[in-house]
């Protein structure tokens, strides 16, 4: 699984949320393969901030606008014409949800919703997809992986606002966009790691703050479990998706993308492996209770997209995490950052030995 120069090439495509972590990285991938980008998102919201250190919006049109706007999210999709749309603008994190609820709400329900209207009567656009979160599950803290199947919900704002941008999606595409010959699919990615993010309440950017000051790093919840994942995994599944639905529009509705399920691993696991790249790291461990409410354990069942899409993981964690620290380390000694993704994402596509 590969995405493929001479599909991507010349494709407009509507990309939101490109001043991201995720985003930045994706704007980059579609400007090496030939796309015409249009970009609609906030400014970066950290500082430092990959879009503004790669340069990303050299290789695009970049808007800065909100989502929640929905006067200007139609304006600049009709002037963009998009033939394929990526929707990955979103209030990202769980703990800031549980600070702002209402805005988390207003972006991730209604900012979705106003994303999927735009493209009503539009006739360029063929392909979209929605990014969500392995968070949309009712989460049961149950000893399996979630499948597509299972039941939605979610404890915290950030994970039920992302469970209810899945039921505005489906119902745009059932209503709407199905019958206009537009295939619509949602993709649930698990934990990302990369270098790049300098988000805050994020693990390993917050081990690099800490550790590159010589600072101890405090962490929650040492045994919570995710499906970590290299952000480069979840943006080849995306790439991917869109092409699938692209040349066989029956493949629309969700998918989770994620390691294989006995990759998921837990917090302190990842800590050991980020932790080689600091010899004196210091981490100080605290008790589970602590802060507002966290899954515990999570892990997605891949097979799906592996048997419709033919996606699977290419990187284990432990080649994940060491790439992503030394991205970080590198930048940090003067390195390009735009290089190092484009290095980083020639690397990810080298078939394996």
């Amino acid at each position: 699984m590969y995405p493929d120069p001479h599909f991507w090439h010349g494709k407009r495509v509507l990309l939101t949320g490109h001043t991201g972590f995720k985003g930045a990285w994706l704007a980059l991938w579609l400007q090496r393969l030939g796309a015409q980008v249009t970009g609609i998102a906030l400014a970066p919201a950290t500082t430092p901030a990959l879009f503004t250190l790669a340069r990303v919006e050299q290789g695009m049109e970049s808007h800065l606008s909100d989502v929640r706007d929905a006067a200007a999210v139609a304006t600049i999709v009709r002037a963009a014409q998009p033939e394929i749309v990526l929707h990955l603008a979103a209030q990202a994190l769980v703990r800031p949800g549980y600070d702002a609820p209402v805005a988390t709400f207003a972006t991730n329900v209604m900012g979705t919703a106003h994303v999927l209207d735009a493209l009503r009567d539009l006739p360029s656009v063929r392909a979209a997809v929605v990014v969500t979160t392995d968070k949309v599950y009712r989460n049961r803290e149950w000893a399996y992986p979630y499948r597509e199947d299972d039941p939605l919900g979610g404890h915290d704002p950030y994970s039920a606002s992302k469970a209810a941008a899945e039921l505005v999606t489906a119902s745009y595409r059932d209503a709407f966009l199905a019958a206009q010959g537009v295939a619509v699919a949602t993709a649930r990615a698990g934990n990302v790691i990369g270098g790049g993010d300098w988000s805050q309440d994020r693990l390993l950017p917050d081990a690099v703050r800490a550790w590159e000051q010589g600072a101890t790093l405090h962490i929650r919840q040492p045994q919570a479990t995710r499906p970590w994942q290299h952000v480069l995994e979840p943006l080849a599944a995306y790439l991917q998706l869109a092409q699938v639905l692209w040349q066989q529009p029956q493949r629309a509705g969700a998918y989770n993308f994620g390691p294989w399920s006995h990759e998921a691993a837990t917090v302190k696991n990842v800590i050991e492996l980020a932790s080689s790249a600091y010899p004196s790291s210091i981490t100080s461990y605290h008790n589970n209770s602590e802060g507002p409410h966290e899954a515990r354990w999570l892990a997605l069942e891949t097979a799906q997209a592996r048997s419709l899409l033919g996606v699977q993981p290419r990187w284990p964690l432990v080649t994940a995490v060491a790439r992503t620290m030394a991205w970080y380390r590198a930048q940090q000694q003067g390195a390009d950052a735009r290089q190092l993704c484009e290095a980083e994402i020639d690397s990810y596509l080298t078939p394996n030995p």
